[in-house]
């Protein structure tokens, strides 16, 4: 789960910056005609708490009473941006232009082809290409602008044959997590008859000959039910060209639990199919085995307990490496041999460190393990049976990724990027070992204008807490930075540095961004995970709430001058933070997010996410906790509310958009204060993958123009 008169309704604000800092704004929301959504009593039981739930009739969002209301909002929210203009056009003006160079992803190999993505600029989506050698010509693949006018239709995924023949495409509309497969003919671009409907969360896993794949299939909702239906029981199918899907083999399930989720693929040998099983989001799992060059082979279960995360990286015939945490919460690497699989014989190859291990791969047989140290990445090499080699030396601190290929191949691709950086891709030579620089994008802005300074901040329980400060160099700590702080903290997620077109228009504007990586989060492996999830959620927020004191505390910024903002399981985070410590905030941006936490199961995935937050049905002392903090169980009438933007998308499947729709019905109804409390809805989008660039620069202006407005930077 990984993102977007006044009453003013009068010309912006010509105060000077000076006078900003202390002059009352005439922002007295009391004028806002908010719709006033009528309420039902709808009560549940939860062990014994009766919890009232007033608006469960925004569940239903194509009623037409929810219609209704949609529309009234949008007309709150056009009135409030109208006189916000200017501001918006100067944003979405600078964004375009900062935005406007060229992206290239790292490639990959498949035989003699080499396969990546490409954007000139401004397109909505990205175009794959694919070349004969490293530096042939460029062939158009896919260009996913074609497939829609609108640039909603995206390219979710992509698996290519071991040769480089043929490819097979994962298409999602308006970012729907419901996906279709096509197959293409590469050397033609011509498209096979074949087509996969009714695909989520995995693609297609080719087998080495390329005349067939495996692939995850979900039984189709009832009609009209695609976005909110609960999505379960997944299953394999092997699917062999030529043949309709109807025909495709089944292949595996887990009839036992519906909640597992499935994944599959097939060794770059192409001898083993791996079954990969996991408990909603939870980070362990089980993995197993079948034989392909066996026609009588069964499955073997040889990973059967999710006791820990366990990913292969490589093999060699019946030797496995693997990343796995298995008595190691900042994980390692081991070997596992087929032929003896029980753990008495299983080899630890590179002992777990004091950095998380993050990634692994094994190319010209070399262990690249990717490291996190502090938040950022370090890149160590290792023999196979796990001599050290050398550090990767790296161009700063930042994020490196990608490190793809085979166990023959003699060269890998990363990328590098942080705060100021675009990502750079490099070659590596395997058999130097030596980094060149193989894409670099032309900037049309000075990265030596800003700086990048990383803090620790100690949370309520002393818990020495990440923070990267980015901003332009010479900065007054003066109280009077306008201050973006962003946080996610769950899911094993880590937050490292990386770049973004958007935030240089933040910045240059005098800003500040602060990216806190917060408990829950994987940026100190599984120990750090746990200490942000379940009975210990709190930790979180606690943690979030000690980095904005921290900011302020400091004189980066002050209270009328600190937004925050977050996505998803970030925007729980937002609407956690917003009820607990309403005084500490000017504004904030709550992204798609989780706010009912007692219904959050009830939808599309969302069962899924009980590994991280416990069960608010099942358990009742996990019940007790959530209630504790769930955004929309916490609004207080007659409470002064910072200003608050909510954002959301009408085909959000992975998040049901009736979260923030009852949570900013119930923060309109509960705000005592003068700040706006407003909700943007995006239409034929979803929880962010895949959405056009159009929009994503539309929605960023309206944000950041909220956002400088209600701190009352907006003349900066």
């Amino acid at each position: 789960m990984r993102f977007l008169a006044t009453t003013c309704l009068a010309a912006v604000c010509t105060l000077s910056a000076a006078a900003q800092a202390t002059a009352p704004m005439n922002r007295n929301s009391a004028l806002l005609p908010y719709p006033k959504p009528h309420t039902v009593s709808q009560t549940d039981d939860y062990f014994g708490t009766k919890v009232a739930d007033p608006y469960r009739w925004m569940e239903d969002v194509d009623s037409a009473d929810t219609k209704a209301w949609i529309e009234a909002e949008n007309k709150v929210t056009e009135a409030y941006f109208k006189p916000l203009q200017p501001l918006k056009d100067s944003l979405h003006s600078r964004m375009m232009a900062l935005v406007n160079f060229e992206r290239y992803s790292a490639p990959t190999r498949y035989g003699s082809r080499y396969v990546y993505s490409h954007n000139t600029g401004l397109q909505n989506q990205s175009v794959v290409f694919w070349t004969d050698g490293l530096n042939g010509e460029p062939h158009v693949l896919i260009d996913p602008n074609t497939l829609s006018k609108d640039g909603t239709v995206a390219l979710a995924g992509m698996s290519v044959t071991d040769d480089g023949r043929l490819a097979a495409f994962q298409i999602a509309e308006a970012g729907s997590d419901w996906q279709h497969i096509i197959v293409r003919d590469v050397a033609t671009g011509k498209d096979l008859p074949d087509t996969i409907k009714w695909v989520k969360f995995g693609g297609a896993a080719w087998l080495k000959d390329g005349s067939g794949f495996y692939y995850t299939h979900y039984d189709a909702p009832k009609e009209g039910a695609a976005l909110k239906a609960i999505s379960s029981s997944p299953k394999i199918y092997f699917h062999k060209l030529g043949t309709k899907q109807g025909e495709d083999k089944f292949v595996f399930e887990r009839a036992d639990d519906p909640e597992i989720f499935l994944g599959a693929g097939v060794t770059d040998d192409g001898r083993y199919l791996i079954l990969y099983q996991a408990k909603g989001t939870s980070p362990n799992n089980e993995l197993a085995f079948l034989d392909l060059t066996n026609p009588g082979a069964k499955i073997e279960k040889v990973f059967d307990k999710p006791d820990a995360s366990y990913s292969v990286i490589g093999n060699n015939g019946t030797r496995f490496w693997l990343n796995t945490t298995l008595n190691a919460p900042n994980g390692k690497l081991i070997e596992v041999d087929l032929n003896q699989p029980a753990r008495e014989h299983w080899k630890t190859v590179v002992p777990e460190s004091k950095s998380k291990l993050d990634g692994a791969s094994l190319v010209h047989r070399t262990l690249i393990a990717e490291y996190l140290t502090d938040a950022h990445t370090e890149v160590r090499l290792f023999s196979e049976d796990g001599k050290p080699m050398q550090t990767l030396q790296l161009p700063g601190v930042g994020t490196a990724g990608g490190f793809g290929g085979k166990r023959e191949d003699d060269e890998t691709f990363y990328g590098f990027t942080n705060f100021t950086t675009p990502g750079v891709v490099y070659r590596l030579d395997m058999k130097t070992l030596k980094s060149q620089p193989y894409r670099t994008p032309k900037l049309n802005f000075n990265p030596d204008e800003f700086e990048t300074t990383e803090v620790f901040v100690p949370s309520k329980d002393g818990t020495k807490v990440p923070m990267f400060l980015t901003s332009k160099k010479g900065l007054k700590r003066d109280g009077q930075n306008p201050t973006l702080l962003y946080g996610y903290g769950g899911f094993d997620v880590s937050l490292t540095p990386a770049f973004s077109s958007a935030r240089i228009a933040w910045l240059e504007r005098g800003g500040i961004y602060a990216q806190a990586s917060l408990r829950g989060g994987g940026e100190y492996g599984e120990a750090w995970h746990e200490a942000g999830m379940k009975l210990n959620k709190q930790n979180v927020f606690d943690d979030f709430i000690a980095c904005a004191e921290y900011l302020i505390r400091e004189k980066y910024t002050s209270t009328p001058k600190l937004a925050i903002q977050g996505g998803s399981n970030g925007g729980l985070l937002i609407g956690a933070v917003l009820t607990q410590r309403p005084e500490l905030f000017g504004a904030a941006n709550a992204q798609v997010g989780v706010m009912d936490m007692l219904r959050f199961d009830k939808f599309t995935v969302g069962f899924g996410w009980k590994q991280d937050y416990g069960s608010p049905s099942e358990n009742e002392a996990e019940f007790h906790a959530i209630y504790k903090y769930s955004p929309l169980h916490n609004l207080k009438p007659g409470t002064k509310y910072p200003a608050t933007l909510i954002t959301t998308a009408d085909h959000d499947d992975r998040v049901f958009p009736a979260h923030s729709f009852k949570f900013a019905a119930q923060m309109q109804a509960d705000q005592a204060g003068p700040a706006p409390v407003l909700i943007r809805i995006e239409t034929r989008a979803g929880h962010g993958a895949g959405m056009p660039l159009s929009k994503q620069l539309d929605m960023t202006a309206d944000t950041f123009a909220f956002l400088l407005h209600e701190l009352h930077a907006d003349t900066q």
